[in-house]
């Protein structure tokens, strides 16, 4: 575990608020709303008087639902500054799905965009007293005792009256102060999924946010000043730990995107805010490069020159250059997580030196588990095992060296929330941690990912997609035997084996297959989240191929390209 006073989780954002009280912090991007380290310190100081208002104590759960925005950042921070547990909620997740992560997360308190509430009833909830609007605070809904009356006697004056007797004089940097905390604790418990029946709650300690941090101070990619423009979702993982924790453990300033990220947005925004490191998912940067890209060098006189020694690289040079402009002309590097970058992107990258660098995590561990940076990156590779903190190895190698990746080290989580049938499974004898990713790992300890065990996908905005999840729902329709959930060009496509013992039965013929399951796309679409809905459904005449277990080949189903 890291020790010492300089990792210690609550003591790094207690000397980072004092230290850069009059920097700016944080931005709701396309607003003129901006809060300092000293602002966000005195908008946690309010949250912890309503906290324990509430009667919140020390682990505790403090359930977060919204989009990106400031107010989203001060629970976050003031929860687990207080020493409560964060349980943070991805603001697409349908309503009983977030109803489900409430409940099983014992959460007390829920803090929510107002839009999202409007589909949520506190009488089903199991455990939640108070519920408050991430808008500006105000009170949404309390439990009522037998008399009709709230449990909790809050006012937003009763607060600013208590905060007046603590802090006469305002809060001063010097007052700055917070119980202390064990980086063994838990931090927060993140959902790896929604739906009921698949859902696990990691439970991420102090110490593994504190490890990826340390990983971002010895690496340089943040400083005092640096910019950072958060456009994951900071529910997940990856976009938490560094565009937001990272971030202000150093004294930076995070622009928050609240709405989805086109190119064309995030463009803008990164004109704007001039980052100086970008975090992005492979989606984004393989949609700049087909839409910014491939349109100049694939057809007319760029493409000829492109065919020309010398010349190619004065091409290459200013494509890269004006890459580098879009991007903002500041940044010193642009990391690419949560799913595998095109091979053709990369390669087309890496041919004209534009600065990138492929990391590799997964919640588990908080999320960072490899990384290199940008100069030292290889094609294919995901970096190496932290230096100091994590640890990987391969199981069980095959005559490539191609086995399961194993790691251990101070970012691996406690385990899964009440479910320790999942933790023991997800961990062997020896105590490491198994990926469920095959990989290989070269003699200089770079890591190569060569195939997933687990099938997770990412969607636009940084979701997890599960299509296991969607395929039950599909295999539960009319006419369906089986179902195949795909990716391709950044939608969801449904490969359906119909029950063609029912449609003769019923004397279908192919149009109306067809029909019945457009009928049965819109059934399922309602009952995902936005980044889950199937685009389109396309028919198989056979079933999928097995292996002996009856699991579905899904390696031979991996595109649309490799199954026309």
């Amino acid at each position: 575990m890291l020790t010492g006073e300089q990792w210690n989780f609550v003591k790094i954002y207690e000397r980072s608020l004092r230290d850069n009280w009059d920097r700016e912090a944080v931005t709701d991007y396309g607003t003129d709303k901006t809060l300092t380290y000293g602002q966000l310190a005195e908008q946690i100081a309010k949250l912890h008087i309503i906290f324990r208002s509430c009667g919140i104590r020390k682990n505790d759960r403090i359930a977060l639902m919204g989009r990106n925005n400031s107010n989203w950042i001060t629970v976050y921070l003031a929860s687990v500054l207080y020493g409560a547990t964060i349980v943070p909620i991805l603001q697409d997740f349908r309503p009983n799905d977030a109803l489900h992560i409430i409940n099983h997360s014992e959460s007390k308190l829920l803090f929510i965009s107002d839009s999202i509430w409007e589909g949520l009833d506190i009488e089903q909830m199991l455990d939640v007293e108070v519920v408050f609007s991430l808008t500006d605070f105000h009170l949404l809904a309390t439990v009522l005792n037998g008399s009709g009356a709230s449990r909790i006697d809050f006012t937003w004056q009763a607060v600013e009256d208590v905060y007046r007797d603590h802090f006469p004089n305002g809060l001063q940097a010097a007052d700055v102060h917070f119980d202390e905390r064990s980086n063994v604790d838990i931090a927060s418990i993140n959902y790896t999924s929604g739906t009921t029946g698949f859902s696990k709650g990691v439970l991420t300690p102090c110490n593994a946010l504190a490890g990826n941090i340390k990983l971002a101070f010895d690496s340089g990619l943040i400083f005092p000043g640096c910019r950072h423009v958060a456009f994951l979702p900071l529910a997940h993982a990856y976009g938490c730990a560094f565009d937001l924790l990272s971030c202000l453990a150093a004294g930076g300033h995070t622009y928050l995107i609240g709405r989805t990220p086109a190119p064309k947005v995030l463009l803008k925004a990164f004109a704007e805010v001039k980052p100086t490191t970008i975090l992005t998912v492979p989606l984004v940067l393989e949609k700049i490069y087909k839409k910014m890209i491939v349109p100049h060098i694939s057809t007319g006189p760029i493409s000829w020159v492109l065919k020309v020694p010398l010349l190619d690289e004065v091409v290459y040079k200013k494509i890269c250059d004006s890459l580098v402009q879009a991007f903002g002309g500041s940044f010193r590097e642009v990391i690419v997580g949560g799913a595998p970058l095109n091979p053709e992107v990369e390669a087309f990258l890496h041919r004209i030196k534009f600065p990138f660098t492929v990391g590799y995590g997964m919640t588990e561990c908080a999320p960072l588990i490899s990384y290199i940076p940008a100069t030292a990156f290889r094609v294919g590779s995901c970096g190496k095992a932290l230096e100091g903190l994590m640890e990987a190895r391969i199981s069980n190698p095959d005559s490539q060296g191609i086995g399961e990746i194993e790691v251990r080290g101070e970012n691996v989580m406690q385990g899964y929330y009440k479910n320790q049938e999942a933790t023991q499974g997800i961990f062997t004898a020896d105590g490491w941690l198994k990926t469920g990713d095959l990989g290989t790992i070269d003699s200089d300890g770079y890591l190569y990912i060569k195939g997933r065990n687990k099938t997770m996908m990412l969607g636009a905005n940084g979701q997890n997609i599960y299509p296991e999840e969607i395929e039950a729902k599909l295999n539960n329709m009319p006419f369906v035997l089986e179902s195949l959930v795909i990716q391709h060009e950044g939608k969801l496509i449904a490969l359906v084996c119909p029950n063609f013992e029912e449609v003769d039965a019923a004397n279908m013929n192919r149009e109306q297959v067809e029909a019945q399951m457009e009928t049965n796309r819109k059934w399922v679409n309602e009952q995902l989240a936005a980044y889950e809905q199937i685009a389109r459904i396309k028919l198989f005449q056979h079933e999928f191929e097995k292996t002996p277990k009856k699991s579905i080949k899904r390696f031979l189903y991996t595109s649309i390209s490799n199954i026309e």
